[in-house]
């Protein structure tokens, strides 16, 4: 069903409001037949978007909210997250930063709703990688990120106003002799202190 404009070929054209047969609706702006311009979507599953359409596509500035209560209100290109936004995750957690292709990538902040800490740093195809801050209530370490693991040089600064350098290291995995059903465990990377000094201002930057 559509109501709305029609250019003189007979197609969508101008505002109007279309209901799809698979129960969606739209209303908004289109273009020779296509949604273009500003409008909002509203799926039946109870997500909704509203923003900018190219040619049926979400693209330019628009806010999705998704049916677990989510939402990102940013920039988007060809359907797709891509260039600067902002994520309420369900959990109350929150990223603000860049990203290509519906992942978090490039510089980005990720706030953890229940500790409080804060990722400040690099990211790449949604995993935190490169050089990064991880920021909790009373310290903060910095250093460089690996597959959403710490890994290499950094050092932990503390508000009392000292910092502890060194590095972590990957532990080699063991083998045992038992049944091989089980995959093994991912090891943690292991901190080992090199020395403790007063605040100094290396940065994981000055490697490169």
């Amino acid at each position: 069903e559509y109501e709305g404009g029609r250019n003189s070929e007979g197609q969508r054209h101008g505002f109007g409001k279309a209901r799809l047969p698979n129960g969606d609706t739209y209303e908004g702006q289109y273009e020779h037949g296509f949604r273009s311009g500003h409008g909002t979507y509203r799926f039946k599953n109870g997500a909704l978007y509203t923003g900018n359409y190219l040619q049926n596509k979400k693209h330019g500035k628009g806010v999705f909210f998704y049916p677990d209560g989510s939402k990102y209100a940013g920039d988007w290109v060809h359907d797709q997250r891509q260039g600067y936004g902002e994520y309420l995750y369900a959990n109350g957690d929150t990223y603000t930063g860049e990203w290509a292709y519906n992942k978090r990538h490039g510089q980005g902040t990720y706030v953890y709703k229940e500790t409080g800490s804060k990722y400040v740093g690099c990211w790449v195809n949604g995993t935190q990688n490169g050089p990064a801050e991880l920021i909790h209530l009373n310290h903060r370490f910095k250093g460089r990120f690996l597959n959403g693991k710490p890994l290499g040089r950094g050092k932990f600064i503390f508000d009392i106003g000292c910092e502890q350098h060194g590095e972590y290291i990957q532990p080699v995995q063991e083998k045992e002799e038992e049944e091989e059903d089980e995959p093994p465990l991912p090891v943690e990377p292991i901190w080992k202190v090199s020395e403790i000094t007063k605040l100094t201002p290396w940065s994981p930057h000055d490697e490169e």
